[in-house]
């Protein structure tokens, strides 16, 4: 590579205004344009991870926002990842691989973010040798000033990288000016320098009425208005994280087959099921309440970060007797990771990975027992699945070693068993599983699905042809002309 283009970076004015679809979004059209992008963020915190060509963990936004930039996805993108694993707890993974738990307090206001800061300048400067542009995000709101001084994501990263800055706002929430004045005028004179533009995103409505507000966050902040993006219902771009669950189905319904996800309090990877979303032939809907579960058709034990707190609420919460009684009615039960760990006869914590609970019964359904251990399998498989001789691709998150007293496997990897089956039981410690239409044919075969499409989802064009479609959408609604030229680079 020639010539290093200047990195850009787009922060917040708090959680969840968009930040993350725009990165995604801008990585295509840089890529679109014949330049090489790779995605940023210095520190992400999520439940929904992914494990790079190397088997090593980051979070999954960035591995979104390197396919959209069409490359491989590596831990440079995403050096530093809390994965949120009780109150007020999170497993801290550094450059792929955890290196323990900390509590909020101890993380945010102790003294190692000098290192990881550290670390993550190591990762930006590693990453900006071998692809130009690199779009960078920040983290929530850009004006914590309570936090501010060791902040190692919004603009003090923004200041190292020497990067173009744009803040994104969320007018679908209200208080669009407070929020855009009070977030700039909070920073210091430096950083202040570096805010190229402002992007009014999620309008709903005629966008010709909002110029006049326009012009007033212009005059307030001195700082142009590059944008005011439409809230887009049909694009779909994966969600970062668990907000994004507040958008997902919740009950059943009628004249369909219903698959309920169990809502658990630490819920990870739940990008386990878009793709099963995306079928014709189900309903997908994610619940925690008994009387809803009873109405599905197949129920889904999903990945869980504490997967033996998680256990006690479903025994608390009477869950575990609603899938008991479903299993015991022929209804078809499916663990993924934590949830396949949940379906055994026990898990046991004797090196007290997710808390001080020693060991806690499982469902029982499957003679399997749980060690979980504490070191972290994180790798990329290809694997049979059942009698199947296709490949099917997926990937392995978790802490914990299952045996079995008589398994009967579920997959066949590098001709080893993994997982377990029984007439209307299996479990794996695969994600991505349903990404592969063959293992989500098999899952329905049992029913009839004369009356929907039998036509072949492709998962991966379907996500492609999406990130095109946000491309448009950005370039239509955001001056991508303007921040080409404050990076001195032509369109």
């Amino acid at each position: 590579m020639t010539k290093v283009l200047q990195p850009i970076m787009f922060v917040g004015t708090g959680s969840d205004v968009g930040k993350s679809i725009i990165v995604t979004g801008m990585c295509r059209i840089f890529k679109q344009k014949g330049y090489t992008p790779a995605p940023f963020k210095a520190q992400n915190m999520s439940l929904n991870s992914y494990v790079t060509k190397d088997g090593l963990e980051i979070g999954r936004a960035q591995a979104v926002q390197a396919e959209a930039a069409g490359i491989d996805c590596s831990t440079e993108m995403n050096p530093v990842l809390l994965k949120p694993s009780g109150a007020n707890k999170s497993q801290v993974v550094l450059h792929g691989k955890p290196i323990g738990d900390q509590t909020a307090r101890s993380y945010f206001l102790g003294n190692n973010k000098q290192h990881l800061f550290e670390e993550v300048k190591k990762s930006f400067k590693k990453l900006e040798s071998n692809y130009s542009p690199i779009v960078l995000e920040g983290a929530g709101s850009i004006s914590e000033l309570n936090l501010k001084h060791r902040d190692i994501v919004n603009m003090r990263m923004a200041q190292f990288a020497n990067a173009n800055v744009y803040l994104v706002a969320d007018i679908d929430r209200g208080g669009v000016f407070a929020s855009v004045y009070g977030s700039i005028a909070l920073l210091d004179d430096e950083e202040r320098k570096l805010i190229k533009g402002i992007i009014i995103n999620k309008f709903r409505g005629d966008i010709s009425l909002f110029e006049e507000g326009r012009k007033m966050i212009e005059e307030l902040t001195n700082v142009p208005v590059l944008g005011v993006v439409p809230f887009a219902k049909d694009i779909y771009i994966e969600d970062e994280d668990s907000l994004g669950l507040e958008k997902k189905h919740k009950n059943s319904q009628e004249n369909t087959i219903n698959i309920a996800v169990v809502l658990l309090p630490f819920i990870s990877n739940f990008t386990d099921f878009n793709r099963l979303e995306k079928d014709e032939r189900v309903h997908l809907f994610y619940t925690r309440d008994p009387k809803d579960l009873e109405t599905a058709d197949i129920i889904i034990i999903p990945g869980s970060k504490n997967t033996i707190a998680d256990m006690q609420f479903l025994r608390n919460s009477t869950l575990a007797k609603t899938i008991l009684n479903a299993h015991d009615n022929h209804k078809m039960v499916v663990g993924i990771c934590g949830g396949f760990q949940m379906l055994g006869t026990s898990i046991a914590d004797p090196h007290h990975v997710e808390n001080d609970i020693h060991e806690i019964p499982g469902l029982g359904i499957i003679p399997a027992h749980t060690i979980l251990a504490d070191k972290k399998t994180t790798v990329q498989c290809n694997f049979q699945f059942k009698e199947n001789s296709e490949t099917c691709t997926g990937y392995e998150i978790h802490m914990g070693v299952t045996s079995f007293e008589n398994q009967q496997h579920l997959n066949i990897i590098d001709q080893k068993p993994e997982g377990y089956q029984s007439e209307n039981c299996w479990g794996t410690y695969i994600h991505g599983i349903f990404d592969n239409s063959l293992i989500i044919d098999e899952l329905l075969s049992k029913f009839d699905t004369s009356t929907t499409s039998q036509t072949t989802f492709d998962y991966q064009a379907y996500k492609e042809e999406n990130y095109d479609k946000l491309a448009a959408h950005l370039e239509k609604h955001i001056d991508i002309e303007a921040i080409l030229k404050d990076m001195n680079i032509e369109g």
